[in-house]
């Protein structure tokens, strides 16, 4: 199994685009006319970094537990039973792309998406593959991984950093509940920017239950709906009074000093009394057959709600779809040690595939998906071989994640697998790599200059630029 990342690339060197390449070839060795029209008729059909116009709101749909990447997007039919397991691959609407059975909704909309079957790192444990994926860089070495300030800022904290949205806005969403596994897990919060660019924690108003919700942690998400203007005001007033007897010298980027609750809830009295947000967060103003199309689950909701609040003008909205403690990998999450198949069949993968088919094609049909950057992430793969009770095991050392929308030159395969799904076979990638191309999809350069809470310049990733845009 690969142990080390891939090491960090060069800053990449800036593009001439076609059009100057041919004046500079006109001008230099006398082309001929036609020649010289055959390449500008090739100049202008090509798409350039120039032309292309960038996303403006990134949904990331987290899949806790890690996902067993041969049992979803990449099947591997001809292994031995042991490996392949119970399931069948699927054709999609892309000649030479299978998925699983049972993604059938999301086997339609592979024209839309990038499928990554080469990426992995070096960490078996649920936070510390999703500090990897979620941040771009290694989880620290000691110290554990409760949130600090001095964690790199998850994905969505650097976007919101990047791409400032209105004061009445929240930079950042998390959707519905933090990720749990025993303790709160370094990974998805603020970190070194600070509590303010954590992201905040919203809850549909509607959707059933996933089993053995996450717990709350001492986080309240908030519930649109649940609280009048009296109560928000109310509790506004309660909690100045409590800031005015607080310590005034309180640690910096914790998601549990006070500072960061009265940031919190300030900025969701400001929400819920007047902004886009309130109404993007009423889901009953939503047409009833886009509610059923998502499913009625927490996690089609969610990401129904993450595209209204994309819509009001929140720069980046995560998604968790799954639920539950991972402490003993029970209910409704991606921790499949055991009873892999059954889990992965009757819930797991009909949420996903509902709630994330229903989601780019209701992007599609409000002509939105082009400016919506769509990123499927997960902790890590599972293990090649089934274990002994029916479930397979924590596996980084390959596994898949996904791009669509946003620029995303869909219907494509990057990279490979070997036989087995054990190890990258062609184009091994990083998560710093899908974050670099995160950022530039998002018009961002992905050596964007970020400032911890010393003042220290930091790029926002050093991963390399994958070949996946229009």
């Amino acid at each position: 199994m690969p142990r080390r990342m891939p090491p960090p690339f060069v800053a990449d060197m800036q593009l001439m685009s076609r059009r100057r390449m041919l004046a500079t070839a006109v001008g230099t060795s006398g082309l001929s006319l036609p020649v010289m029209l055959a390449l500008q008729a090739a100049a202008k059909d090509s798409p350039t970094p120039e032309t292309r116009r960038p996303a403006k709101s990134l949904i990331i749909v987290y899949l806790w537990g890690g996902m067993s990447h041969i049992d979803s997007l990449d099947p591997k039919p001809e292994a031995a039973s042991e490996v392949r397991g119970e399931f069948q691959p699927i054709s999609t609407a892309t000649p030479g792309i299978a998925l699983c059975e049972h993604l059938p909704l999301l086997a339609r909309h592979t024209e839309k998406m990038a499928i990554i079957r080469s990426i992995f790192h070096d960490d078996s444990a649920h936070g510390r593959g999703m500090y990897w994926n979620l941040t771009g860089h290694a989880p620290p070495t000691s110290g554990g991984l409760s949130p600090k300030s001095t964690d790199w800022p998850t994905l969505a904290a650097m976007v919101s950093k990047l791409k400032p949205p209105p004061s009445d806005v929240p930079p950042a969403v998390r959707l519905p509940y933090p990720m749990v596994d025993g303790v709160i897990q370094a990974g998805e919060y603020g970190g070194w920017l600070g509590v303010e660019h954590t992201p905040i924690i919203m809850r549909p108003s509607r959707g059933e239950e996933f089993g053995g919700v996450s717990p709350s942690m001492g986080f309240e998400p908030l519930r649109y709906g649940e609280l009048d203007r009296s109560r928000i005001a109310e509790r506004h007033g309660l909690l100045s009074q409590l800031d005015r007897l607080s310590h005034t010298d309180r640690p910096i980027g914790l998601p549990s000093d006070f500072a960061g609750f009265n940031h919190f809830h300030s900025l969701a009295r400001e929400m819920m009394l007047g902004s886009a947000v309130k109404t993007a967060c009423d889901l009953d103003r939503e047409d009833p057959r886009v509610l059923e199309s998502y499913g009625n689950h927490l996690g089609g909701q969610s990401m129904l709600l993450a595209r209204r609040l994309t819509e009001a003008g929140v720069p980046v909205v995560q998604v968790c779809c799954a639920a539950g403690n991972l402490n003993g990998g029970v209910g409704d999450m991606w921790d499949t040690h055991a009873d892999n198949f059954n889990r992965l069949k009757t819930r797991l993968l009909p949420v996903l595939d509902q709630g994330l088919s229903a989601l780019l094609q209701d992007l599609e049909n409000r002509g939105t998906l082009g400016e919506t950057l769509v990123a499927v992430l997960t902790d890590f793969g599972r293990s090649p071989r089934v274990n002994g009770i029916a479930g397979r095991d924590h596996y980084p050392g390959c596994y898949s994640v996904a791009l669509a929308g946003g620029g995303i030159r869909g219907g494509q395969v990057f990279g490979s697998s070997d036989a087995t799904g054990s190890r990258p076979h062609a184009d091994p990638c990083g998560p710093p790599d899908i974050h670099a191309t995160i950022f530039q999809a998002l018009g961002l350069s992905p050596r964007a200059e970020l400032r911890d809470h010393l003042g220290r310049p930091m790029a926002a990733t050093d991963g390399r630029v994958l070949p996946l845009l229009a």
